[in-house]
């Protein structure tokens, strides 16, 4: 088994672009991602978290008019 390891700088968590690598095409290849940090602090846990959240296609941005809304319907009750 030939192991080939590089180091990347993630620019865009949805797309990594790897190029010269010393495989032939149709060769089949295991990919492992190891973040070098030794521990995620819980303030970029949350970042990550909210990022995460924030891009899910069911998140629909919030007006001032569903906010008002919303605390009027709190209000009375319902």
């Amino acid at each position: 088994m030939l192991t080939y390891r590089t180091h990347v700088v993630i620019k865009n968590p949805h797309q990594i672009l790897f190029s010269d690598l010393p495989f032939r095409v149709g060769e089949h290849v295991e990919v492992l991602f190891l973040a070098l940090e030794e521990k995620i602090s819980e303030e970029r846990e949350l970042a990550l978290l909210l990022y995460d959240t924030e891009s899910l296609p069911q998140i629909q941005p919030l007006t001032e008019e569903d906010i008002v809304k919303e605390i009027t319907a709190f209000r009375a009750g319902r």
